[in-house]
């Protein structure tokens, strides 16, 4: 990587962020859905692998919901081990890319927003990676949690990871980043809206000369906050890890890893 980024990456300086609420409709698809792929390790995908099989603990064969699946990274090697796994993603681009992954076709996809999951009492487990909460506002937030308790059986796990909570982001800010991905420059600038409890970002693509400028935002709760609307939908036993490792949450730690398991 270089060590500063390259002067087309200083586009996003002077914009004012007005985010639309449904940002997250036309976000992923084209270059975007690219940089998300090529982002992560097949390494670090198996280590989550690892991580969701020690703290959901099931058999083989468990019915086992994926939300948002993205590009199928956990789906497909869930999968592979035997567990009847269902990958839900509101991006075509994203669901195209993991059934190009799902070569033995043994996952079922399905393409649908988040907040409305249609089953009930249907999985075992249920999990959110990839840092895809909290994308919408509180009563949508609410409502995807309020789904996946529902969609779970009786005692069923939901995991969730997010490094979008206050412990995290806050100490961990920074303003402006930028990264080179195979052959896209990406870079970030962060604006927190204290009001809100908000941080909009404006994302910034640049590969083969050509620019585009997208503009996110992610609903900051405390962990406090979190662990409430987590037991007002349902959720009980919920313990905290500080990533992978299943380290303990902390103060300053880049991700929260929280597991429920939905109350009898």
């Amino acid at each position: 990587m270089r060590s500063q980024p390259p002067p087309i990456l200083t586009l996003t300086q002077g914009h004012t962020m007005n985010v639309p609420s449904d940002w997250w409709s036309s976000f992923f698809q084209g270059v975007a859905v690219d940089m998300w792929l090529s982002a992560t390790t097949p390494e670090l995908s198996e280590s989550e692998v690892e991580f969701l099989l020690k703290v959901m603990n099931l058999p083989p064969g468990a019915k086992i919901l994926d939300v948002p699946c993205g590009g199928g990274r956990h789906s497909v090697p869930l999968a592979k081990r035997g567990y009847a796994v269902t990958g839900i993603d509101f991006s075509s681009e994203f669901l195209k890319a993991a059934q190009t992954l799902d070569t033995d076709s043994k996952v079922e996809w399905v393409q649908g927003d988040m907040r409305t999951l249609s089953w009930a009492d249907t999985f075992d487990a249920a999990f959110s990676l990839g840092n895809s909460f909290p994308y919408f506002d509180d009563a949508g937030n609410l409502a995807f949690l309020e789904g996946v308790c529902r969609v779970l059986k009786s005692g069923g796990k939901f995991v969730i990871a997010t490094g979008a909570v206050a412990e995290s982001l806050l100490p961990n800010y920074q303003e402006r980043r930028w990264y080179e991905l195979g052959d896209i420059l990406f870079a970030v600038k962060n604006e927190y809206d204290c009001e809100r409890g908000q941080l909009n970002t404006a994302y910034t693509f640049v590969r083969n000369g050509q620019v585009e400028t997208r503009y996110g935002f992610q609903r900051v709760y405390s962990c406090s906050e979190l662990i409430r609307m987590c037991k007002t939908v349902g959720f009980t036993d919920i313990q905290m890890f500080g990533g992978i490792a299943s380290e303990p949450y902390k103060l300053g730690s880049h991700w929260l890893c929280l597991v429920g398991t939905k109350a009898g």
